[in-house]
């Protein structure tokens, strides 16, 4: 116990005497654990609102229609449903007609289906204004309701009939507008037309749903060949809906709850892929940080380790005490983004019009802490582990004189730098003498630029939705505050990756630094060297961010949520170009301030 209490003591001394590089750390393992948690949350929050719906609708377990009502045949077999084996309940068969509706100036295609002004044994749409339909009165299917921005008592035009919005309603039944399913017999399309394509006569587009009473339906009607049937299906068993559609399904179109289900969270679902896509990159973004961090400061304890080691500290203690700093910091940033993400997720998750209730605050599961837990600790495990040792193994004479480390002597390197002004001749030798850490600085600039070449096709892409595509304007600001939420956390970890790489390097070359302004190389000639040993991974980072990094990370993204990579807008030429230079522009005003730190210490003092 003692062994253990000695770890802490030492690991919680050194992170109060080195608060600055304890921020960055933590703010590297925040930003990846918030977007995994985000991610997870709606994975397990999207589907309550509808949940709720469904128990307070009685929502069905299997919705069953038939088109053209003079087939007796078709009708016939809608009627045995109801006494099918399996089947508990049931309601209908209900009418059902396609229509146009005109209101406030716009006309809308729309489902209107007949209903019994008396509660159904199974899906009773839940009133959330108004009241329920009644002879010459309309209750209009809350998304859709929204969406054209009609409400109770207003008037709206069905075919040549006047009738008013008595009421708004929701229903576990059907997926909310625009995603609503086809049940009627001319057909449906929903979301964006191509300009080149000619809809067939009569085919809905992105159609609406309104209850009536059966009466009216049926005046609406011209003649019966253009009613369509509808009934919902109760079973003794939901898990067996899909069995009971394989047994019965096929003398007419069946929908099952978890189909209907899976379109009504359509939004939530395409918010995870994001955040969850967001997730890994912030991941290897944090794990690049951490790795350069961690080397700077073993630069910087290399002679604490060697005191810890005069005094009788064994390798393995060393060892434990420098990992422990490090997973003490990712075991508070865990715990910090499982609170941000739970208290930020209800943001991304709010319920459309169509559902009953929303995602609020939603709860963790055990198994989420777990995995973001294990993420963050395995982060700062895989970034410290082989630093630690090495540092923990070094000689205890060389740690306690703190020597400068000698370059790596590279002929044809030599031979080219020192035709070069003396800042770029130092900038060579600085990055020549840590290659890894320029490979590690150019991998975090390429996923910050793929990053953003996807971010940049995705706001052109909801750009063209509201009025055209699958998203109405209220689940395309949902979308949008996804991407803001990824380009903030992105931009933030590379913007913290960029002075952690320039300070690890500053604390590297102290000794080279101090040993060049010796010789003659002024302040400013050694901040211009360290700003621009980042500068140039930057520009060969950022170059390999757009292509092939940021096509390839687009390619991967519509692959997993199986969307048409053709119609997809890319950047322009010229985006990408102003993308590459901001990209080196920015690193540049990053990195100058640490820069400018370490090319202003005391030569004597270091020396």
């Amino acid at each position: 116990m003692g062994r253990i209490l000695l770890v802490i003591r030492l690991a919680l001394r050194d992170v109060r005497r080195r608060r600055t590089e304890a921020a960055l750390l933590l703010i590297a393992i925040l930003a990846a654990t918030t977007t995994l948690t985000l991610g997870l949350v709606l994975r397990d929050a999207a589907s309550d609102p509808y949940q709720s719906t469904r128990a307070a609708t009685k929502g069905p377990d299997v919705v069953a229609n038939v088109g053209q009502a003079d087939d007796l045949a078709g009708l016939a077999e809608l009627g045995k449903l109801a006494t099918a084996s399996g089947v508990t309940e049931h309601s209908g068969p209900y009418p059902v007609i396609a229509g146009k509706l005109e209101a406030s100036g716009r006309t809308s295609d729309v489902q209107a289906m007949g209903r019994d002004a008396t509660v159904a044994a199974v899906d009773q749409p839940e009133v959330t204004q108004g009241r329920w339909v009644s002879d010459g009165g309309v209750v209009l299917e809350a998304a859709f309701a929204d969406s054209i921005d009609v409400g109770v008592g207003d008037s709206i035009t069905l075919g040549s009939r006047s009738f008013n919005v008595v009421g708004v309603a929701v229903t576990a039944a059907m997926p909310p507008y625009p995603g609503a399913s086809c049940i009627v017999s001319v057909g449906c399309i929903n979301g964006a037309i191509p300009d080149d394509r000619n809809l067939p006569a009569g085919l809905l587009h992105n159609p609406g749903l309104v209850w009536l009473t059966q009466a009216d339906v049926l005046n609406l009607a011209s003649d019966r060949s253009s009613l369509s049937y509808v009934m919902n299906l109760k079973l003794a068993d939901p898990d067996k809906t899909q069995a009971f559609v394989d047994r019965n399904g096929d003398a007419m179109p069946m929908q099952t709850w978890e189909s209907i289900l899976a379109d009504a969270t359509d939004l939530a679902k395409d918010s995870q892929i994001l955040l969850l896509i967001g997730a890994w990159l912030l991941g290897l973004l944090a794990v690049a940080s951490l790795s350069v961090l961690v080397g700077g400061r073993m630069a910087d304890q290399h002679r604490r380790v060697g005191l810890l080691k005069a005094v009788g500290g064994t390798p393995s203690l060393i060892a434990a005490v420098l990992l422990a700093e490090y997973l003490l910091v990712a075991a508070v940033a865990a715990a910090a983004g499982l609170t941000i993400g739970a208290l930020t997720a209800p943001l991304l998750t709010e319920s459309s019009a169509g559902l009953v209730g929303s995602a609020g605050t939603a709860s963790l599961t055990w198994s989420t802490c777990g995995l973001v837990t294990a993420v963050a600790l395995g982060v700062a495990v895989v970034a410290t582990a082989v630093p630690a040792v090495r540092g923990a193994r070094s000689s205890t004479v060389s740690a306690l004189a703190d020597a400068a480390r000698p370059p790596r002597r590279t002929v044809w390197l030599i031979t080219l730098s020192t035709r070069l002004p003396v800042p770029l001749l130092l900038a060579l030798r600085v990055a020549a003498r840590r290659p890894r850490r320029v490979a590690l600085g150019v991998v975090s600039i390429a996923v910050t630029v793929s990053g953003i070449y996807v971010l940049l096709v995705l706001n052109a892409f909801l750009a063209d939705q509201p009025g055209t595509g699958a998203y109405t304007e209220a689940q395309v600001a949902v979308l949008r505050h996804v991407l803001l939420v990824w380009t903030v956390i992105l931009l933030t970890l590379a913007a913290v990756n960029a002075i952690v790489i320039t300070w690890a390097t500053v604390l590297d070359n102290r000794h080279a630094s101090a040993l060049a302004r010796a010789l003659g190389a002024t302040p400013r000639e050694v901040t211009v060297a360290l700003a621009t040993a980042q500068v140039l991974p930057a520009l060969l980072g950022a170059v390999m961010g757009v292509f092939p990094g940021g096509f390839l990370l687009f390619s991967a993204i519509n692959t997993i949520t199986g969307g048409d990579s053709d119609k997809a807008t890319l950047p322009a030429p010229w985006q990408l170009i102003a993308l590459v230079l901001a990209t080196v522009l920015v690193v540049a005003a990053l990195t100058s301030v640490p820069a400018h730190l370490g090319g202003r210490r005391p030569v004597t003092a270091t020396l």
